[in-house]
């Protein structure tokens, strides 16, 4: 029986999808396109990939699909000829303290059979060499390569008592059941502040006496407050806290380099083993670039298959230009893009076949130079027998794709519609959104706005900057480029704010995803709408709002009940009482302008603009208007908006705020090619109102609209930190090694 050469998708319906049918060729690369909000997500990831997850997953016992992610079955009549999935979506690689860029990619794992190999003195297997392994990891710090201490000037009021709340920690509070562990131990003055303690009394409060406190009935062995703390939080993974616990803990502690292992966070035996002079941990510190070099100019004896693969494995690294990288690079400080790009090393390395790759825009934060080797990765994969499905909005990765589906013709309830499919040929021929933008390119400026002073960075030398001093003019937009890791946001984002802390920065750290959060309560306007309810119906505005007074008692205002089924995956479904409005039925009765609180919430951004006429509401509904979110929902919960949306979210929160410098950092990430000319409306409108705006950004169209751009480079990491061009974009072709001027 022949394999059918089409994924077929009959009547997809989720979120705004239009009752969707097609067929998408399977072995091919196929890219989705299409304004942010049009169905491409809902098509490719909340249909295609949930089904195929789906399916999957129910091929393993009940048992085992308790220990899974929940796929619901996603609203479509059905899919045929779907392959296993493998998932590359811009969720950052998580993994604590002690997961890194060697650990995740599994690369160290090839370096340490190495060392176990060859490396003198001869130490043992190769777990041995890991600092995750109790026998490898250095016994001061427990291989996390730093020591983290109590504060205890920050944890201590020492001019109060212990009734008067001389512990600042917020779990060892008054009143709080650990207080009471010391409180009712019998061996302090409660009322005594901790100045006036005798030596053994401070050190039986710190370190602890070998005495059992009774708590009415329950018995408890006595600790001294270091002693707990350190066992409770300091023993603990700070990586594996939660946002809120991590925050508080930090509070508390100092961290300093380890002293034993001086960071390497190996014992001593495992560092005295080298191979030509480096021991483990100098290697894996070693960018990829140049840990390549070294592999190749061994002279210790090594097994040339072993090297080899090893070699292979990072030359990945480097293709998918992150060679600036270490190995022992802790996964939690990598960007959105540099953890997308480290998820498809792990996959490169694996020689299944016939499976369903799905990437979401897999080209944020690339270089034009290195979106070619991207390009060349996914050919790769499709070469080896794989269908790749891309959501991408790069005309580069575009232009890569053996078939193009174009979603719209708008965002939200606008789109959810195939308006085209074929060749990317005939896209940039057809009469849509996509085709018509990829047809036209904004010119590089010619007539550029004249700065009306300058900031001046003196002898910067943050991380691989190399004593740059550079001027940023004011008054007029500046472009700061360069290849991935050649120190862009080190000059901007660290030390330009840390002259300048007034600047209002959109970064790309996420949004708060927390079920409660919405771009109504992000934004800040949720306040005006419960006072303008609050006004109309002549009641208190606390009862307008799901996360106090007005929530529905059933589900506690989140619109849904969680059902824990203990080893099995849990069930979400929308709570009974309220039918998913989050408030109480009484609340419901009181309108504005005929619309009850809910209603108002389940309102687009583009519907909003027609109902509200406060002056404050409406002014920051223009602005997310402004960045393209026409068709964002006020009361969506935020854990379902996309990293770009999420920044283009933070831009409109800002926009109407007054400052005098602005800092973006890849403002276009998520951007259709058509919106990106809405948000260089916006960014001109600042500069024109006399604001001075800088931008971190890899787009060519903006980078050519620049009045000023500063070029970093000319590589990543060590081999990059330079100054290479400052000047309008006209010149900028005349910097013989400027990578950047090649492609602009």
């Amino acid at each position: 029986m022949q394999e059918s050469v089409f994924i077929e998708v009959r009547g997809a319906r989720e979120n705004n999808l239009k009752n969707v049918s097609l067929d998408i060729p399977k072995h091919r690369i196929t890219v989705f396109t299409g304004v942010s909000g049009s169905g491409k997500s809902s098509l490719v990831f909340d249909t295609l990939a949930a089904e195929a997850q789906r399916q999957l997953n129910e091929t393993f016992t009940t048992f085992v699909q308790g220990f899974l992610p929940h796929y619901g079955q996603p609203d479509v009549d059905h899919i045929e000829n779907l392959n296993a999935p493998i998932i590359i979506n811009q969720k950052r690689v998580g993994g604590g303290a002690r997961s890194t860029v060697g650990t995740f990619t599994d690369i160290s794992v090839l370096l340490r059979l190495l060392f176990s190999r060859v490396g003198q003195p001869h130490v043992g297997p190769a777990y041995l060499f890991s600092f995750n392994h109790p026998q490898g990891m250095c016994p001061e710090c427990e291989g996390l390569g730093r020591s983290v201490q109590l504060d205890l000037d920050r944890f201590l009021d020492r001019s109060r008592s212990l009734n008067g709340g001389a512990i600042l920690h917020p779990d060892f509070g008054v009143g709080k059941w650990i207080w009471k562990l010391y409180t009712l131990s019998g061996l302090f003055d409660n009322d005594k502040p901790l100045a006036e303690y005798t030596e053994h009394e401070w050190q039986t409060l710190l370190y602890g006496a070998d005495v059992r406190i009774d708590l009415g009935g329950f018995s408890s062995q006595y600790e001294g407050l270091v002693e707990r703390f350190t066992r409770m939080y300091i023993k603990k993974d700070p990586g594996a806290m939660s946002e809120r616990n991590r925050a508080v803990f930090e509070r508390f502690v100092t961290t300093r380099t380890c002293p034993l292992c001086q960071g390497a966070r190996l014992n001593q035996a495992v560092l005295n083993c080298r191979i030509d002079g480096y021991n483990i941990a100098e290697l894996s510190h070693l960018e990829a670039t140049e840990l390549i070099r070294v592999l190749a100019a061994l002279r210790t004896p090594a097994p040339a298959r072993l090297v080899e693969k090893l070699t292979e494995r990072l030359g990945q690294l480097v293709d998918i230009g992150l060679g600036y990288l270490s190995l022992d690079r802790e996964t939690a400080t990598l960007s959105g893009g540099e953890s997308q790009r480290i998820k498809m090393i792990r996959h490169l390395g694996n020689s299944l076949t016939d499976m369903l790759y799905i990437l979401d825009e897999p080209s944020v934060g690339l270089h034009a130079r290195d979106v070619e080797r991207l390009n060349v990765l996914l050919r790769r994969l499709r070469d080896k027998g794989n269908t790749v499905l891309v959501v991408e909005h790069d005309p580069d990765v575009i232009a890569a794709a053996d078939h193009v589906i174009d979603m719209g013709p708008g965002a939200g309830t606008h789109g959810g519609k195939v308006v085209f499919q074929g060749s990317v040929t005939q896209l940039r021929a057809a009469d849509t959104l996509t085709g018509r933008a990829l047809r036209e390119s904004l010119p590089v400026k010619t007539r550029v706005r004249p700065p009306s002073g300058r900031m001046t960075i003196q002898q910067a030398c943050a991380h691989n900057l190399k004593n740059v001093t550079v001027d940023i003019p004011t008054g007029v937009l500046t472009v700061v480029t360069g290849v991935a890791g050649s120190g862009k946001s080190t000059l901007i984002n660290r030390v330009f704010l840390e002259q300048h802390p007034d600047a209002v920065v959109i970064d790309q750290s996420r949004v708060a995803t927390s079920s409660r959060s919405t771009p109504a309560t992000y934004t800040g306007i949720m306040d005006d709408i419960r006072q303008a309810f609050a006004r109309a119906n002549r009641v208190s505005a606390s009862l307008f709002s799901f996360n106090s007074a007005g929530s529905c008692p059933n589900c506690a205002g989140l619109g849904v009940v969680y059902t824990d089924l203990a080893f099995m995956e849990g069930i979400t479904s929308v709570c009974e009482v309220c039918e998913g409005r989050r408030f109480k039925a009484e609340v419901l009765e009181y309108r504005l302008r005929g619309r009850t609180i809910s209603d108002v919430l389940d309102l687009t951004v583009e519907e909003a603009r027609e109902f509200f006429s406060e002056k404050r509401v409406r002014a920051v509904i223009e602005a997310m208007s402004d960045v393209g979110l026409d068709y964002l929902k006020l009361g969506q919960p935020l854990s379902t908006v996309s990293g770009g949306e999420g920044q283009r979210l933070k831009l409109a929160t800002e926009l109407h705020k007054q400052g005098s410098v602005y800092v973006m950092d890849e403002p276009t990430t998520g951007l259709h090619l058509s919106d990106i000319r809405r948000l260089m409306a916006i960014i001109d409108r600042l500069v024109d109102a006399g604001n001075t705006v800088i931008l971190i950004e890899h787009h060519l169209d903006v980078i050519r609209q620049a009045d000023w751009i500063i070029d970093l480079g000319p590589e990543g990491g060590s081999a990059g930190g330079e100054v290479l061009f400052a000047g309008p974009p006209q010149q900028l072709a005349g910097c013989a090694r400027s990578i950047t001027a090649r492609f602009v």
